[in-house]
């Protein structure tokens, strides 16, 4: 952990708001029969896929999983130093009249759910739009906000949350608030 780093989530504590949240999407919507899991590339992913394991393991019922990636719907672009590294959107299932669960782990500014708001545009009219996120830490620039949240941590704007998940990043995992240096 990085000198000065606290962590607010551990492997166990993201399980259970994970399962939490599983819980909430099919009491919601009165089950899952409707319902598409579309994790946002990175950390969303396998989110989502663990999110669609809780719900199997109660519910009896498989949710389709997508993968969305919204590198070509931000609209900071044109100001990234690096040149976006595109992933592959995968969808195995029609959108359309369903209801779509969005995930990701962080809302922040609001700024990457629109991107995907926009990149579902393209894929098909989903009968209602849900978000689940592990973690809510404020500072909207658009009015977005967040169905299921696992956790809200107020932060301040020179902090950063970092979410490590075994599946992305090959170690334990956690969510810490990091100070980023001025």
């Amino acid at each position: 952990m990085s000198p000065g780093a606290k962590q607010i989530f551990n492997a166990d504590e993201i399980r259970r708001a994970l399962v939490r949240i599983a819980h909430e999407i099919a009491e919601r919507n009165e089950g899952v029969r409707d319902v598409v899991l579309i994790g946002i590339r990175r950390r969303g992913v396998p989110l989502a896929e663990r999110i669609a394991t809780a719900l199997a393991d109660f519910e009896g019922q498989q949710v389709p999983v997508g993968h969305l990636d919204i590198t070509l719907y931000r609209d900071d672009l044109s100001r990234r130093s690096t040149t976006p590294r595109l992933q592959k959107t995968t969808i195995h299932t029609d959108i359309t009249g369903r209801v779509v669960v969005l995930v990701d782990d962080v809302l922040y500014t609001g700024r990457t759910i629109r991107a995907a708001l926009d990149a579902l545009a393209d894929l098909g009219r989903p009968g209602r739009i849900q978000l689940a996120v592990l973690v809510d830490r404020g500072h909207r620039e658009l009015p977005i906000r967040a169905d299921f949240v696992g956790k809200n941590v107020p932060t301040a704007r020179d902090e950063q949350v970092e979410v490590r998940l075994h599946e992305v990043d090959n170690e334990p995992d956690t969510v810490l608030i990091v100070r980023q240096d001025m």
